[in-house]
């Protein structure tokens, strides 16, 4: 599923109208659908007292058009026009022969009409802007919306559903108008926007459905920007041969640990196995193999040895580069610490990393490499960068705020810049690679945002790169996996108290669900 910005959807349209798919047409379809998804949210629409606010652009045609099915099929409608259309509007003109009751803003002093139609109503649809707002909204469209939105909150079973995004969000990176309405659901149309995937927008935009309104897939071949889907995981993830052996499902390397973060390196060498890697070697402290092998049971060590603070010591470069061409993947940085010893231990490290085989570079791997000056040339291509906003922030040297401001064009700058795949973690995760394709996660769960949940998240894209997917499809299996088990965890437990290690029984059953359905 292709995602555009508001100038690519207006690129479409225009191609669409080219070939015959005239505005009219296409707006039919989407007034239809909506009413559609409209009927589907009330279950009944006989009797229900829906208010249509309707707009001055596209976005306000599309309202009218829902206002017309909406009403054959025995709704109470209501249309308020928040500024004038044209004289020639047919769509009006249709409206008005079924005798639907039409206020004008223009004719309602203080807004008192629209306040007792609001209070009459038990579902409003919000036709005022779509991907054609551009400015700061002001003037009767701000006091309508805010009329809006008080309606809301002094009744909060008020529906309301937004046609294409809510009016006031930004359709491109998600930011939002002081006076943006909070939908519960909102109709998409055609395709996703980036805006819709990106806070504060997504939270203002509340359930989103996506309908096709006729608009020939050709037409958007060139969009390299899409939504991660299960149909494109099912055909992504790894198959499992009945003839195969440990050896057919690729070998890992993990270098992680230190004596304050022992868990990380626990969570990802079994975030590798979870996802079905067929060994995977865990490089840590001689020390604390002990403790990790009592839990670790299946996992082989390379011991290596550590300095006085319990980190891993520079001298372990030596054991590292002799073993490294063993493997199918190597995953550097859960929980390594960021000291001089391995600040020392990645800058020797590097040059046999950048001739090794695919690489995952997580945590505090990322914390390091941030400091040494042009790292990205120091590196091979075949690398997998999974930062949380925090740690792409010392990467790009791009202040927090900025990086989540527009989350979608911050990676990929990052990963055409660097030549490298870039995950950038958190709500909606982004994965993109040099060539500008990129993947956006639909789903945002805050039970995932505690400790750990990172680290399982590189130990199953590197158990994905074992068993012989590219780097970017690992790296997007590998977070639609993810996510979907901590989804099976919310079910089970709610967002509050998961756990990152509750995660891993659910990964291989995700995987089994994909296969079997």
């Amino acid at each position: 599923m292709k995602v555009v910005t508001a100038e690519q959807m207006q690129q479409i349209d225009r191609k669409a109208a080219d070939m015959g798919l005239t505005t009219s047409i296409l707006m039919e379809n989407a007034g239809r659908l909506v009413a559609e998804e409209i009927k589907k949210y009330v279950d009944n629409i006989i009797g229900r007292h829906v208010l249509i606010l309707v707009g001055p652009g596209n976005n306000g045609g599309d309202g009218l058009v829902a206002a017309r099915y909406l009403n054959d099929w025995g709704a109470e409608v209501n249309i308020y026009m928040c500024s004038d259309r044209s004289s020639d509007d047919n769509n009006m003109k249709l409206a008005q022969d079924r005798n639907i009751p039409v206020l004008n803003a223009s004719d309602d002093t203080y807004l008192s009409g629209l306040e007792q139609a609001t209070a009459n109503s038990e579902l409003i649809v919000d036709a005022i802007f779509g991907t054609g707002r551009s400015r700061t909204i002001d003037g009767i469209f701000q006091q309508i919306l805010m009329k809006v939105t008080t309606a809301k909150y002094e009744k909060p079973e008020l529906a309301i559903i937004s046609i294409d995004l809510p009016s006031g969000l930004d359709a491109n990176n998600g930011a939002v108008d002081p006076s943006c309405l909070s939908a519960d659901f909102t109709v998409t149309l055609g395709y996703p926007k980036p805006g819709l995937y990106s806070f504060p927008g997504a939270e203002k935009a509340g359930k989103v459905k996506i309908v096709d309104i006729g608009i020939p897939p050709s037409l958007s071949d060139d969009i390299i920007i899409e939504l991660l889907t299960e149909e494109w995981v099912k055909s992504a993830v790894p198959k499992r041969p009945a003839g195969a052996n440990k050896g057919s499902f690729g070998k890992v390397l993990v270098v992680a640990g230190s004596i304050n973060y022992i868990g990380a390196a626990y969570l990802a060498c079994m975030g590798a196995y979870r996802v079905g890697a067929g060994l995977v070697t865990l490089c840590t402290l001689k020390n604390l193999q002990p403790i990790l092998a009592s839990k670790l049971t299946e996992v082989t060590y390379l011991l290596l040895p550590e300095n006085k603070t319990g980190m891993i010591a520079p001298e372990a470069a030596a054991i590292l580069k002799q073993h490294i061409p063993e493997y199918d993947v190597v995953l550097i940085g859960c929980g390594l610490g960021t000291n001089t010893s391995i600040t020392q231990l990645m800058e020797l490290l590097l040059p046999v990393l950048a001739q090794s085989c695919p690489l995952v570079l997580d945590a505090d791997a990322l914390n390091i490499i941030a400091e040494i000056p042009d790292w990205w040339h120091r590196l091979g291509n075949n690398v997998i960068l999974t930062p949380h906003p925090g740690e792409m922030s010392r990467l790009t040297k791009i202040d927090l705020d900025e990086i989540q401001h527009d989350r979608l064009e911050v990676t990929r700058k990052a990963a055409r810049d660097w030549q490298k795949i870039v995950v950038l973690k958190g709500a909606y995760t982004i994965i993109s690679s040099p060539d500008g394709h990129t993947k956006i996660s639909q789903e945002a769960n805050p039970g995932l945002a505690s400790a750990g949940t990172g680290d399982i998240l590189s130990g199953v894209i590197a158990g994905l790169l074992a068993q012989g997917l590219s780097s970017y499809d690992a790296a997007t299996c590998g977070v639609y996996l993810h996510a979907m088990a901590g989804n099976l965890v919310r079910h089970d437990l709610g967002d509050a108290g998961m756990l990152a290690s509750d995660l891993l029984p659910a990964l291989p059953r995700v995987i089994k669900s994909l296969k079997e359905h």
